[in-house]
């Protein structure tokens, strides 16, 4: 017993607190690194830098991945707080 009052109790499907990763890296992050990769390699017909940019950027995004998964929402958040430990009052 938890000591929560009956009635009150819900289960909650694994799916629904996991992050959607694309190859190991978060979904948002893998389209828009694919997308960037694609541009450069079929837009500017710079294949070799299009696939290194590819491949660099998915190891990388995997790599933070495996520290936190939901490292790009903290990351935008992050970005959205003031800063407040370099203001001098």
């Amino acid at each position: 017993m938890s000591g929560d009052p009956a009635g009150f109790e819900a289960p909650l499907h694994r799916s629904l607190a996991v992050p959607i990763l694309l190859g190991g890296a978060p979904r948002s992050l893998a389209i828009l690194n694919g997308t960037l990769a694609a541009a450069v390699g079929i837009g500017l017909q710079q294949w070799l830098p299009g696939l290194v940019l590819w491949v660099v950027g998915h190891a990388l995004a995997v790599w933070g991945a495996k520290a936190d998964p939901r490292f790009v929402e903290v990351f935008a958040r992050h970005v959205k707080h003031r800063a407040y430990l370099d203001t001098a009052p």
